[in-house]
């Protein structure tokens, strides 16, 4: 699992005084930036060699997340298929679940557009990081 921490900005703020939901979004996409790396390593994240499509997300807004304090974002494989594979997300402040979500990704060639297999030495690293069901919200 990889975590990151947020910090909530004044402009995330909306009219009803929480952190806005498509800043939760925002911040779930930070959060897969090193898996992002498994498949283009290069620190720039250079789109000469982008090998991922979102196909995929939800979210689940399970409390207000407030400006008065850092947002935990934590990201996990949940299932790793042949091309695809789903990160799991969650934001928690104050050691409370404030949102959770899904994101679906598909290893792509994007010249041929089509799906690719995931090479096996990703697929060892993204098993590095894969948490059953059962265990959301115990880690």
């Amino acid at each position: 699992m990889f975590k990151i921490e947020v910090i909530p900005r004044f402009g995330d703020i909306d009219g009803l005084r929480h952190v806005n939901n498509n800043t939760v979004a925002l911040w779930f996409e930070t959060g897969r930036n090193d898996i992002f790396r498994f498949f283009t390593p290069n620190l720039a994240l250079d789109y000469e060699h982008w090998k991922l499509i979102l196909v995929r997300t939800e979210h689940d807004y399970l409390g207000q997340i407030f400006y008065d304090g850092n947002v935990e974002i934590r990201t996990y494989i949940l299932k790793i298929g042949n091309s695809s594979f789903t990160m799991g997300h969650e934001a928690w402040q104050n050691n409370e679940l404030k949102a959770k979500g899904q994101a679906v990704l598909v290893n792509f060639d994007f010249i041929n557009q089509k799906p690719e297999p995931i090479p096996e030495d990703i697929r060892v690293k993204l098993e590095e990081h894969l948490i059953s069901e059962e265990d959301i919200g115990k880690l």
